[in-house]
């Protein structure tokens, strides 16, 4: 709910929490507070968490709170006809997935052109799978549609991939103080989009997808999807990112808040850019080295 921020300490000194049945609020105090609500949600805590010294938002002298929000974007379905190897089936998952790591705009653009002048930066990665499908079961029923299901059919081929969303200013989260939830909070809202970038980055995922099947020998390549929307990965991130300078990052390297050092965030929103990804592991890592340093801090009596 809220982050309680003391004026003549200039410093955190706990959290508020509102009981989702009881509707009353509660205060639990610490000496050190990691905000990991997850992207969206931390945001939100931020940004309501207001007072004179910070009446845009916990640690918002930046303005950059709610900002630079991503998520990957992904849609796409390239799938084809493998032919042969109708004495071979799978077992379990397996071979699913495949990986195909990120090979665009690496060591040079996608036209070979430099960064300013190419169709897209940054890149994706993509996933691929193989299985068997059903047999042919049309026009069948009882025991003679029965028997086809225990069939396997012709090998397929499958392909998707997952895009860098860039981080934009203004693809944000901002709260709707003139509406309010079940607990009285501002309403979260969110206002963000894919832009050139990320469109022309999902055309060049599906030319490439039919290259690949193409050049595998696979047959009869059926594209289908279209781009998502923001939210649909649910790998949102980059609303309190991280950087050298307060004026334009919330967090610094250590995932310390710029104007509250007795404050980290390691969730998704510390990101300053978003890969192509899965990010978990990532806020993970970056969880145990915060950790590490606010310990180290402590025992200096810096915190």
């Amino acid at each position: 709910n809220k982050v309680i921020y003391d004026e003549q300490k200039q410093k955190a000194t706990g959290v508020e929490i509102v009981d989702t049945e009881t509707k009353q609020t509660e205060e639990f105090f610490a000496r050190l507070i990691f905000l990991n609500a997850s992207t969206v949600a931390s945001a939100f805590i931020l940004l309501n968490s207001t007072s004179s010294r910070f009446p845009n938002g916990f640690g918002n002298g930046s303005d950059q709170v709610g900002r630079n929000l991503m998520d990957h974007h992904k849609g796409l379905s390239i799938t084809a006809a493998v032919e042969g190897f109708e004495d071979k089936y799978y077992s379990g998952f397996r071979p699913i997935p495949l990986f195909i790591p990120r090979f665009r705009n690496i060591k040079e653009t996608t036209s070979g052109l430099p960064a300013a002048q190419a169709e897209f930066i940054r890149g994706y990665h993509m996933g691929a799978s193989a299985y068997r499908k059903t047999a042919q079961t049309e026009g069948m029923m009882g025991a003679e549609l029965k028997d086809a299901l225990c069939e396997p059919g012709p090998w397929q081929m499958n392909l998707y991939a997952y895009g860098e969303c860039l981080p934009y200013a203004d693809n944000r989260i901002t709260l709707d103080t003139n509406k309010k939830d079940n607990w009285g909070r501002p309403v979260i809202t969110i206002d963000c989009e894919f832009k050139d970038n990320e469109k022309a980055m999902h055309v060049d995922m599906k030319k490439t997808a039919v290259e690949m099947m193409e050049a595998a020998g696979f047959k009869n390549i059926d594209v289908s999807g279209n781009i998502s929307f923001p939210g649909n990965a649910n790998h949102e991130m980059g609303t309190a990112r991280m950087g050298h300078d307060p004026k334009t990052s919330v967090l610094n390297k250590w995932n310390q808040m710029h104007e509250v050092p007795n404050v980290f965030i390691t969730d998704g929103s510390c990101m300053s850019s978003s890969a192509c990804q899965n990010p978990s592991l990532t806020y993970m890592a970056l969880t145990a080295r915060a950790c590490d340093y606010a310990v180290k801090e402590m025992k200096k009596l810096n915190l």
